[in-house]
């Protein structure tokens, strides 16, 4: 597929998943469009909610800017501008509020342990992005960021799996348990897939 197609499709589900998300956790009560175990989690936790939701939203819509070559060419200093305000307000405040909702999550352990590892992997792949670029190494940046925003579609992948699973009938419990793995432990491995197939075709 076409460069141009993957950034379009990339561009379209990070800013319209971005943008359901500010509409529905900044226009309606809080938890109104969840199951209602987790509404009454969100109630009990808003600060917590808010702060992963947010935080993600604006990961969500950054990211894709950052991918863009043009930009990182001609306007670096925008480029370095838009990267902090993703790593810090993005993935370190909503990573962080992520790992602490997830003691939460509904689904029980299995769940738990998901959306745990996911925050963890975020938090853990934005520190490496951000340590390579303070050491500029600059490519090994790139790399890092690849799999950081492989993480952060997972607030895609999610929403993409969820509704697919309730028309297919699936137990509401079952499926948000396997999807609190499977919104984003494919992702990683695309994007590993991804990176090691670049490294193939300079090596040949």
């Amino acid at each position: 597929m076409p460069k141009k197609i993957w950034m379009g499709l990339l561009f379209f589900f990070s800013i319209g998943v971005s943008g359901y998300a500010a509409y529905t956790y900044g226009f309606q009560p809080l938890g109104a469009r969840v199951h209602p175990e987790m509404r009454a989690v969100f109630q009990a936790n808003p600060l917590g909610i808010y702060a992963h939701i947010f935080g993600s939203i604006f990961a969500l819509a950054l990211g894709p800017f950052q991918f863009l070559e043009r930009m990182r060419n001609n306007r670096p200093e925008l480029h370095r501008l838009l990267g902090r305000l993703y790593l810090v307000i993005g993935v370190l405040i909503g990573g962080g509020a992520g790992l602490y909702m997830a003691f939460f999550a509904f689904g029980g352990p299995i769940a738990q342990f998901g959306f745990g590892g996911l925050a963890v992997a975020w938090l853990y792949t934005g520190w490496q992005a951000y340590s390579a670029v303070r050491q500029q190494e600059f490519e090994e940046h790139r790399r890092w960021m690849i799999r950081n925003f492989a993480l952060t579609l997972a607030a895609v992948t999610l929403r993409i799996y969820l509704p697919v699973s309730m028309i297919n009938g699936a137990d509401f419990t079952m499926a948000y348990t396997a999807i609190a793995w499977l919104c984003w432990v494919p992702n990683i491995i695309i994007a590993e897939a991804w990176l090691r197939r670049e490294v193939a075709i300079v090596q040949k």
